[in-house]
């Protein structure tokens, strides 16, 4: 007997792994009735999706970013056409570009004010369309741009494309471990101005051998990243200026909470699918509540799983509980549990944790933050990136982070987002030249991304308060305005 819910998670997975694109905000519908139709719209409905009405999309009537499901064919169309293959690397690459005018908006900005011009700059990421994409528009800024990736976060065929585009890219997936390091020496001593880096890996190894004495700065994407960057600063060995990137509304505001939910909750679902599991099959453990945790948590609610969260911070835990879901601890919550590490943090799932869960991944991830101990020559091969240790329990992809070894990153139009304050970081960086140490980006800067992304969304704003009132620089309460008459 068919499970409605599964057809219907498959359906919107589907969708997401076709195109890499993202679904909150997005208009949608569902054609049809029935148990799938009705799991279909309050999956997406609980995913953010905007859902329309559920007569069909034509060309003719659908706008250019409208996805529609047809439950009874299985068909699904994006803009009234059916979603075509996006092809071979250099037609994903096209595809992304296509979805990222709010970094084309942000680049072109930097070329119209030579703001980047003959730099050198460094994009140290995970390399994916996106990335390239990035890495393309830095160039036709002016930029002279070069791309390093780790082995486990490389698309080969991208870096193919992106070296066929003239981008020199070093990056390559078949390196062993102890060969990473010499790579990514390779392309630090190619010399930079500035480096865009994720992880601040690239950023310490150039502080360790002495090359970034002579960068103008860099910035940095994640949390993970800045953590040991500032730790270095108050050590006093940090010795550029950082602009941090990932503290930016306009990119932990999303990237996040809608960009990795979606992206590693939909990987983990397609991952699970294959070795016979479904999501619900079991209740979820997210391991913490910051930006990522929360994402992670609204995605899988969306989809109908039990949530729990298990937390050390006492203010996120309870966020977490005011959002309605079991806090409590790790060991006490995870036995039997699909656990996902959501904390960027090593070691954050122990080996009791490991094999006392059902099913374990991490999103957004760093390196060891699953302990072995011993248990990587006991797996037995289950699926793809599934494997079995013998207490049952399933690792998905070695405890990678599961978004980007086991699918395309985070959707498109998030990136996107996440890219143009990039460039406005770049930009802030090499205009106001900030004194050594880790700075936020200005709210200018952030301001100035947040209305090309309102633009490019065509969203219509509220006109802004009046300039001037009759209070403005008064100092007094306006509650306590009147002074009543003094008696005679």
């Amino acid at each position: 007997m068919s499970d409605p819910v599964l057809e219907a998670e498959r359906l919107l997975r589907r969708f997401a792994r076709d195109t890499n694109l993202l679904i909150a905000g997005r208009p949608m519908r569902v054609v049809g009735d029935g148990r799938v139709a009705d799991a279909l719209r309050s999956m997406l409905s609980g995913m953010g999706a905007r859902l329309s009405s559920t007569g069909p999309a034509d060309a003719s009537t659908a706008s250019p970013d409208e996805v529609a499901f047809d439950v009874a064919s299985g068909a699904i169309t994006l803009g009234g056409s059916p979603l075509a293959d996006r092809g071979d690397a250099s037609g994903r690459l096209d595809f992304a570009a296509a979805h990222m005018p709010v970094t084309r908006a942000i680049a072109r900005s930097l070329d119209e004010a030579d703001a980047v011009r003959g730099l050198r700059i460094g994009v140290s990421m995970t390399l994916e369309p996106k990335t390239a994409n990035l890495a393309l528009m830095l160039a036709d800024a002016g930029a002279k741009v070069a791309v390093y990736a780790h082995p486990d976060e490389t698309d080969m065929d991208v870096a193919q494309a992106l070296r066929d585009r003239g981008v020199p890219c070093d990056a390559d997936a078949t390196l062993a471990p102890e060969q990473e390091r010499g790579a990514a020496l390779a392309f630090l001593n190619r010399g930079f101005d500035v480096l865009v880096d994720d992880g601040s890996h690239l950023t310490r190894l150039a502080h360790e051998k002495g090359l970034a004495c002579e960068w103008v700065g860099a910035t940095e994407e994640t949390t993970s990243g800045l953590t040991p960057l500032r730790r270095m600063q108050e050590s006093g060995v940090l010795s550029i200026p950082v602009i941090a990137v990932n503290d930016a509304a306009t990119k932990t505001g999303f990237d996040n909470r809608y960009g990795t939910g979606q992206s590693c909750v939909l990987a983990i679902a397609d991952l699970l699918d294959g070795a016979g599991v479904t999501l619900r099959d079991q209740p979820a453990l997210v391991l913490g509540y910051g930006p990522v945790g929360v994402g992670v948590a609204a995605h899988l609610r969306a989809l109908g799983v039990e949530v729990r969260v298990a937390e050390v911070d006492p203010v996120r835990a309870l966020l977490a509980a005011h959002d309605g879901y079991e806090v409590g601890a790790a060991d006490a919550l995870g036995s039997g549990a699909l656990v996902i590490s959501a904390t960027g943090v090593p070691a954050t799932v122990s080996p009791h944790l490991l094999v006392a869960a059902k099913a374990v991944a991490v999103a957004g991830g760093v390196p060891g933050e699953v302990v072995l101990d011993g248990l990587a020559d006991a797996l037995e091969p289950v699926a793809t990136d599934v494997e079995r240790l013998p207490s049952g329990a399933l690792l998905l992809d070695r405890g990678g982070c599961i978004n980007v070894t086991a699918a395309e990153g985070n959707p498109i139009e998030i990136m996107d987002l996440s890219f143009a304050t990039q460039l406005a970081a770049v930009a802030e960086l090499v205009t106001a030249r900030p004194g050594v140490g880790v700075h936020a980006l200005s709210d200018a800067a952030v301001a100035r991304v947040g209305a090309a992304a309102a633009r490019a969304r065509g969203l219509s704003l509220s006109p802004a308060p009046p300039a001037s009132s009759p209070t403005q620089g008064d100092w007094r309460s306006p509650r306590f305005a009147t002074t009543p008459k003094e008696p005679a």
